[in-house]
């Protein structure tokens, strides 16, 4: 069984049996790279930046270790665009194994929908651990890739021309869709739904149909989260996050899809000209629409635009991971990085399930003073650093027994 995020290398061969080709041991390491970034979380670097108040260098990390408020990007803001674009990257090798093993399209669009459940479940599950119900909500990774892995799927066996079109489509679509939702009256109360009175992202003119909380896609969850079972009835989310993200989240596994395709499609080589060009193109769409005020580019609710401005930024460390690992074949250097990538379900339970046991028993039976080494301030970061390493040699301990949690 395959997981979501897996990388088999399977290519059929016209008139014979499969062929097993080189892993692109790339990917592995993209995506190792991306669930550290999360893993990292607990290095706390905001908090220690709090700490050394007007010191740039930790002012610095901890920006990127931080969501940006609204609009904009920070080096954080690339870890769940990367996920899914990586979901999609593996895909036509996925459906190249499946087919070589003989499974018919049917089993395969079983086992899709199986997966599709089983990650909505999942980020429920996740979202729920310290709540007195089931908190139903829909804007956790797994639970965001699962309601569009299905479509995705789909879209694997068609031409490569369709999937550019049902790219265009879906964010064509759900830009069109918010463009024409009416826009607040003159005297709406944004406090009503959780905007801070001195919040300095409000948008004026077309491009306020994108302001927090005052939008289609909250006006969506108003009701759609209500039809569930609460402990209090649904007006906001505290972050701006929203259930219709998985529309254009699709978007961003559809740029993956096509990568994957033209890394199977041209191995051993590496499309470099065609990655570049899909990144350039993607930032320039991006910013000529954010800056002429037509779809900011703003993660928490996955406009059109932040869609292309993280799928370039997916291309160019996919292009990136590709040329130092496949081309000049730096690998030793990546290994850490390919243990949490060959186990990214497995790293992820760790850091969103087992992070508060783990540090709840450092907490319990070693205590502060052995953190506080390098004084009170960096403390965050020194107890973060021995738990982010026991992530690791956890995944390094199923690495080396091959155990690897698959969905």
């Amino acid at each position: 069984m395959q997981t979501i995020t897996g990388n088999t290398p399977l290519a059929p061969i016209t008139g014979g049996a499969p062929v097993a080709a080189a892993r692109n041991t790339a990917v592995d390491a993209y995506r190792g790279f991306v669930m550290l970034l999360m893993m990292a979380e607990v290095l706390r670097l905001p908090s220690v930046a709090r700490a050394f108040q007007g010191n740039w260098f930790w002012g610095f990390l901890a920006f990127n270790q931080s969501h940006v408020e609204w609009a904009g990007c920070s080096l954080h803001d690339t870890i769940q665009p990367g996920f899914s674009f990586l979901v999609g990257v593996a895909l036509p090798y996925s459906i190249a194994s499946r087919l070589a093993k003989g499974s018919s399209f049917g089993r395969m669009l079983a086992h899709t929908l199986w997966r599709s459940l089983l990650l909505v479940w999942l980020g429920l599950f996740l979202r729920s651990q310290r709540g007195p119900i089931t908190n139903f909500t829909f804007e956790d990774t797994l639970t965001q890739i699962g309601l569009g892995y299905t479509f995705l799927f789909l879209l694997g066996f068609v031409r490569a021309r369709w999937q550019w079109v049902a790219l265009g489509v879906v964010l064509a679509g759900y830009w069109l869709a918010w463009a024409v939702y009416p826009l607040p009256g003159p005297g709406f109360n944004y406090q009503a739904v959780g905007v801070p009175p001195d919040w300095a992202h409000n948008y004026s003119g077309f491009a306020a149909h994108w302001n927090k909380n005052a939008n289609l896609g909250n006006a969506f969850d108003h009701w759609f989260l209500n039809v569930f079972p609460r402990t209090k009835p649904f007006v906001f989310n505290g972050g701006g996050y929203l259930t219709l993200s998985f529309i254009p989240t699709l978007g961003t596994m559809i740029l993956g899809l096509i990568a994957g395709r033209w890394l199977r499609a041209e191995a051993p080589r590496i499309p470099f000209k065609k990655l570049l060009i899909a990144a350039a193109a993607g930032f320039a769409a991006s910013i000529l629409l954010h800056y002429a005020g037509i779809c900011p580019i703003v993660k928490r609710i996955w406009t059109p635009a932040w869609t292309l401005f993280s799928g370039g930024i997916c291309f160019l460390y996919l292009a990136g991971f590709c040329w130092i690992i496949e081309v000049k074949q730096h690998r030793k250097w990546a290994f850490p990085l390919i243990v949490i990538g060959m186990n990214s379900i497995a790293a992820y339970f760790l850091a969103d399930y087992f992070g508060r046991q783990i540090a709840d028993a450092f907490r319990i039976h070693v205590g502060a003073a052995p953190f506080q080494i390098f004084g009170a301030g960096l403390e965050p970061l020194t107890r973060g650093a021995v738990q982010l390493l026991t992530y690791w040699l956890i995944l390094f301990w199923m690495y080396r027994r091959k155990i690897y949690l698959r969905i």
